[in-house]
């Protein structure tokens, strides 16, 4: 069978990146589009959702008709700075951007326990699926996520080392990923980047982020130069053409293709990256092109959790 395609959207505050106060969650509007336009070419998304979003009327009334139908799923995306319990770590969280993991351990738990519950109370589901913020992980959430039956994480970037992308400035920045499996595979809480040989009935799958691996010392310096962004399957508004070469490289042979992009992304002005109408028309076209492309290949859509509860089956079956 070609490689499920997995659609994952991080539903999230309009223009994070600009640091804006107030919030605001003006790009609700436009994610029943988006998600007609995958059911269009039969793929299902997960909508993983934060604190904000999940307090958006509209927002929750568009994801519960999406759960009714079986159209998506709803999962699990914590941004450690405005997620109660509020305590500040650094003179301006909302400036800086804390990692959860840089959080003392009791207020991680204890945020995480808050998001999920919140989230599980107004959709009257449990959760299964999960994105960190910022891509911040480690063993402790993972352990986390098991102990609270989520199935698969989606956190691990392959050949992604965000040590210089910075939360509190005392701090050692995001996870080294560069040896991160580009499979998937059953994490091992003690070492994140290595699967586990002999994983528990309920060990956490890790479903990482596709990402093109680099063929040479020259195209990896490359890689290092340029905007990471460039190489995901995830749009920019010139990667089209990459997008679907990713496609061509992993439908026949690959695991997975896992599609990412942030749900502020879809409005004009509610990222840096699409700053207009054009922008976004641009990018609109590159989506479609790239969902008609998958289809054409014979990709099957899967929501994140259908494709971890596939793959635990099939490892089962195997052992």
């Amino acid at each position: 069978m070609p490689a499920p395609f997995i659609i994952t959207m991080d539903t999230e505050g309009d223009n994070v990146w600009s640091h804006p106060q107030p919030l605001t969650t003006r790009n609700t509007a436009w994610l029943p589009g988006f998600q007609a336009l995958a059911e269009r070419y039969g793929f299902k998304p997960t909508w993983l959702v934060n604190w904000e979003m999940a307090h958006d009327a509209a927002c929750v009334e568009f994801l519960r008709d999406v759960l009714k139908r079986e159209t998506g799923e709803v999962g699990l995306h914590l941004q450690a700075w405005d997620t109660p319990p509020l305590e500040p770590l650094t003179e301006n969280d909302e400036r800086c951007h804390p990692y959860l993991t840089e959080y003392a351990e009791p207020l991680m738990r204890a945020k995480l326990k808050r998001m999920a519950g919140m989230l599980e109370d107004t959709f009257q589901r449990p959760l299964r699926s999960h994105r960190a913020g910022r891509w911040g992980f480690d063993g402790r959430y993972a352990r986390w996520l098991r102990e609270h039956g989520f199935a698969a994480d989606c956190s691990v970037c392959p050949g992604v080392d965000w040590r210089t992308t910075k939360g509190a400035p005392q701090g050692l920045g995001g996870p080294d990923c560069r040896k991160a499996p580009r499979v998937p595979y059953f994490i091992d809480e003690n070492n994140l980047l290595e699967p586990d040989e002999n994983p528990a009935p309920d060990a956490l799958l890790e479903v990482p982020m596709t990402i093109a691996a680099p063929r040479s010392r020259w195209t990896k310096a490359l890689l290092e130069c340029c905007s990471k962004r460039h190489h995901w399957l995830r749009p920019n508004g010139n990667n089209g053409v990459a997008m679907k070469q990713r496609v061509d490289e992993t439908a026949e042979n690959g695991t997975h293709l896992m599609f990412m992009l942030h749900s502020s992304e879809l409005m004009p002005g509610g990222s840096p990256t699409f700053p207009n109408e054009a922008s976004i028309a641009r990018l609109n076209a590159d989506i479609e092109e790239l969902f008609a492309h998958a289809q054409s290949r014979g990709c099957p859509g899967r929501t994140l959790g259908e494709f971890a509860a596939e793959w635990r089956t099939a490892a089962v079956a195997c052992n």
